[in-house]
Formats: C-alpha cells, structure tokens, sequence
C-alpha cells in the first residue's frame, strides 16, 4: 500500500485544540460494517451502540510528565522528554538543541550520557518524572487541567503520549460497561509519520505491554471484544497470536491484516500518514475509512487527541 492513501485534506480549524467540558459529551459517529450505515451519536450513548454482551478493554497506561524544560550550563534553553525508562535512572530520550548538548553536560536533574542518533539520548535522571504532559505539537498551549490528558481509568505510569480513544470514558459511563483492562506504555514513534514510499518499507518501533492472566482468560474467551483505541488492538492481537503475556509489540496493522480478537473499535480521528490510520483502513476498509472521513469533515467532527470519536462495529 502506498503511503499517499493515507492523505487527506483536513480545514485546521476541526483540529480539536481543548477538551469538552464533559469527557463524553464528545460526538461519536457510529459505523456499521455490515451494511455501511453511519449514525451521529454522542460519546455517552455508546452502551446502547454496543453489541449485547460486549466486553470493552481498555489501555490503562498513565502518561508521564515526561516534558522537561531546563537551561543549559552556560545559559540557553533546553528541553528534554523522556520516552522510556532503561533501570537504574537511565532513560531513553528526545533531546534539544540536540547539536548542542554533549555527553557529561548536566541539564538540571538530567545527566546527558551519549547520543542514540535522530535527537534522541541516553540520559540518567534523579529522582522521578516532574515535568509537564507531553502534549502533541499541534496543541497551541497548556491545558488548564493536566488531568484531560489522562483516562479516568488510567493506572500504570510509562506513556509517552496519551491513548485517546480512552478521554472520552467517564466512570459513570465506565459502570455501565464490562470492562477489561490491558496496558501498553505508548511510545511517541506510533505518532509519527510515516515517510516511507510504502507502508510496507516502515518500520514501527516496539512498545512495552503487560497484561494480567486473569484478564487475558477473560478477553479470551469473551463472544465480543471491543478494543478501546489503536493500542489496545495492538496488545489484543499480539496475544491472539502467541505472544507472552509481558514483552514487546512491533505488531504493524496494514491493510489485509487479519483481526482476530478485535471484533469492534472505538477510535478516534487519527492524522494522515499515521501508523494510527493504517490500523483504521485495515479494519474498516480503505474507500470505506475514507468515506468516514469525508462524513465526518463534511459534519464538522473535531479531530484528534481532544476531538470526537468512531465506533466501528
């Protein structure tokens, strides 16, 4: 598949730049594979748009505070984010003004200790995260309340960005549902992207997950799953093929992929030429995504991380 098929035109005004007052008062365009019928619904009526019986996983990573703004010893501006712990206080790391920095320069609580190439570093960190949330670059300005950044079932801190998909959840809307739990700690090269003439010639970066064997029996053997997000189908499908219970993912869903423990998906509106948007096309179609897309542009859906959502059932 070409990466071009992943392109289309989005007016910059429906890039959703602050989160609703009210998670799930969001809007959620509901679209039936079947048949091809689409629904405008909101975010809250999503347990009536559920199959009976459906069981709903979610990813219950925490987003670190990741965004480090510090100054450089003789002055200057810096700033790091932190992408993954390596133990011992080691962390993998997006650094700049990269050409700057050198190995053994101390930026505040952070010790650069050598380049990993592209902008990123090892770097040593004392004590824990205390920076802001990583916020993708075309959010104009902090959020007043850092939280929006963050699911309400979040639990397990090691994000680097949010899993979307989930902002949209209330725990009362949650106490309606049956609700399983997985956890992937998303990494920003899911976000990137994709600059390959093909999908076939990129490479996505692994991830870290885990997922308890309790929850891995129950998902197993539930009638109906519905994966909240990108991520989750990522751990879901690891595991439906043989992967450990803990480890890392690589999995890349393309186009032809064959689902086989994703039976719907909610998700939001993803940018073009996004690893993100592969995984939409793969299970609702190509033309038939690209439709979606059009409806939801020509009916003024907010799109991205603060925007609506999409329920593929």
């Amino acid at each position: 598949m070409k990466t071009s098929e992943l392109d289309y035109e989005l007016p910059p005004e429906l890039i959703a730049q602050r989160p609703l007052d009210r998670r799930d008062d969001s809007r959620l365009l509901v679209y039936e594979r079947a048949g091809g019928e689409v629904r405008h619904r909101r975010f809250r009526d999503l347990p009536v748009e559920l199959p009976a019986g459906a069981l709903v996983v979610v990813n219950d990573t925490r987003v670190l505070p990741a965004r480090l703004r510090l100054s450089r010893p003789g002055g200057g501006a810096a700033e790091v984010l932190l992408l993954e712990p390596l133990g011992g206080g080691a962390w993998e790391a997006l650094a700049r003004p990269s050409r700057r920095l050198r190995p053994g320069m101390r930026l505040g609580p952070v010790e650069i200790v050598e380049p990993l190439g592209g902008g990123r570093w090892r770097v040593r960190l004392e004590g824990e995260p205390a920076g802001e949330a990583p916020l993708p670059p075309y959010i104009r300005g902090p959020l007043a309340d850092p939280d929006r950044y963050q699911t309400v079932y979040a639990d397990e801190a090691g994000s680097a960005a949010a899993p979307t998909a989930g902002l949209h959840f209330t725990p009362d809307l949650l106490g309606g549902l049956e609700v399983e739990r997985v956890t992937l700690h998303v990494g920003l090269d899911t976000f990137r992207p994709v600059t390959a003439e093909t999908l076939g010639e990129h490479g996505i970066a692994s991830e870290r997950y885990h997922v308890a064997p309790e929850s891995w029996e129950r998902i197993a053997r539930a009638d109906i799953v519905v994966a909240v997000g990108t991520t989750t189908v990522r751990v879901l499908e690891t595991l439906a093929r043989g992967g450990a219970l803990e480890g890392r993912t690589s999995l890349f869903v393309t186009p032809g992929f064959e689902f086989l423990r994703t039976d719907a998906l909610v998700t939001n509106f993803h940018l073009p030429r996004s690893t993100l948007l592969a995984l939409v096309m793969a299970f609702a179609g190509v033309e038939e995504t690209r439709r979606l897309y059009r409806i939801a542009i020509e009916e003024r859906y907010r799109f991205y991380s603060f925007g609506d959502a999409m329920l593929i059932r």
